[in-house]
This record gives C-alpha cells, structure tokens and sequence, in this order.
C-alpha cells in the first residue's frame, strides 16, 4: 500500500489471488508479482485509497451483497467483483484475503499465496491501521473528496466482513492463526503457499514456476506507507474545507457589504 495505483491491461487475468492480511508485507509482494507476472497487480489497499472514486464503491457494493447470503446477491457479488479486477494479473490485501472461496469461483485456475509475519508484531502493526480508520473526525474530513467520503462506510463493511469471518471486527492473534487455517481448509494444498517476504524470490518463484529475476526482491514499507496515504487525505480534506469555509465567508462578507 502506498504505492501508484495500478492501470488494467486488457487481456490480463487473475492469476494469483494474495491470501495474506494486511501488514503481511503485501505491498512488497504486489510490487514482486508484477514484476513475475509481467502485468498490474491489484493491491486493494491502494487501489481503494489511491485509484478512482468508483473503486472504493464497488467494494462497498460487493460486500455489502455477499453480506446478504442471498443466492441472487452472491451471483451479482461475483460479477462486480469480476468486471473490477479485470485486466490485472493478480489480487491482495483486503477484502480479498477474506473472500478467497468467491475468488476461486471466479478464477479457479488462480494460485493461493499467503503472505505471513510473526503474529505479535503483525497483531501490534494491525492495531495502528484499526486506530487511523476510526478517527471520530475522519467522516467530516473525508467528506468533500470523491470516493474517501465514502471510506469510513467501507471501513464498516470489512467489519461486517471480519466478524462474520472471525466473530470479532478487531484484530488479535487468534483471528491471524484462524485465517491461516481457514486457508489450509479451503484452498486444495497444491495451490496454496505460505509466503514470508523476507525469504525473497526463492520460495515464490518456485511456486509461480518462473526463473528468479536479476533484480531485488521489492520492499516497501506497510507501515509508512499507509500513515503517508492517511496524511494525503486528512490534508486534502482540510485543504478544501478551507476553500469552502473562504468561499463561504467571502460571499457573507458581500452580503453585509
């Protein structure tokens, strides 16, 4: 996360669906798919925070239709989830972590990686993403910029999403060790890799079938990332609070003029 958000390319498929949660190293691991992949990779994180205004939408919508458990509703969940990721070559970060069963509907071909950390620091690293999307100001800060004003409503459907999934909307150790065995349960072992991004190109390449580039493994940095894109938008929010505050007081002072 915190990268550009990536273009489709028309004719590219899913071919790897990212399992791991967030703060897994999954920007990392977008940045070292493309690379493999020759193409766009899906990190939701970014896309969501970073691309068009419709993004974070069509997410609120896709959730919020497999939330139903309505068999009509999952069918239109799996389109819109479909037409969303088309043109890019693989999909991490969530919500896609949580919806790997769909995605194996949509593409069964695809591979299962999972990006995986240490479970205390990944639980601590988690706490700061949970604190940043709960600022009780963030709603009225987001509200004149397409697409974020509509933030705070996805960041409740990924709780809706992660209690339906784990019994609890915050993160802890017992939900990081349940995911992994969910994963182990309805992923078929062939197609499933535990990945730590700090063993580099060995252990995915071999999975992906590719020779290792002559290049180094990527590394981004989660957490800076993410406080740099939730900086960005507190800012541009308040920029143009202020131009409408400006704006507002200007016209009241023509007034009593």
């Amino acid at each position: 996360m915190g990268q550009k958000p990536s273009i489709p390319q028309s004719g590219k498929k899913i071919q790897v669906i990212g399992a791991g949660l967030p703060r897994t190293g999954t920007a990392s691991f977008s940045a070292a798919l493309s690379i493999l992949l020759n193409g766009p990779v899906y990190h939701s994180g970014t896309q969501i925070t970073l691309g068009p205004g419709s993004e974070i939408k069509s997410w609120i919508q896709i959730l919020r239709l497999w939330g139903t458990g309505q068999a009509d509703d999952h069918k239109s969940a799996l389109a819109l989830m479909e037409s969303t990721l088309d043109g890019y070559v693989a999909v991490t970060d969530s919500p896609g972590d949580q919806l790997v069963p769909e995605l194996l509907e949509i593409y069964p071909d695809a591979l299962v990686i999972v990006t995986t950390r240490d479970a205390q620091s990944w639980e601590r690293s988690m706490s700061q993403v949970a604190g940043l999307a709960t600022l009780w100001f963030l709603r009225v800060v987001l509200l004149p910029l397409p697409g974020m004003r509509w933030f705070v409503d996805y960041t409740r459907e990924l709780e809706v999403l992660w209690t339906k999934a784990f019994g609890v909307d915050r993160p802890n150790i017992g939900v990081y060790e349940k995911h992994l065995e969910r994963l182990k349960e309805v992923v078929p072992p062939e197609k499933l890799l535990f990945f730590n991004v700090k063993d580099g190109w060995e252990p995915l390449c071999g999975m992906l079938g590719v020779e290792v580039p002559d290049v180094p493994f990527p590394r981004i940095n989660d957490s800076e990332a993410i406080d740099k894109t939730a900086q960005y938008h507190i800012q541009r929010g308040l920029l143009r609070w202020g131009v409408v505050v400006a704006v507002v007081g200007a016209v009241a002072w023509g007034f009593r003029g």
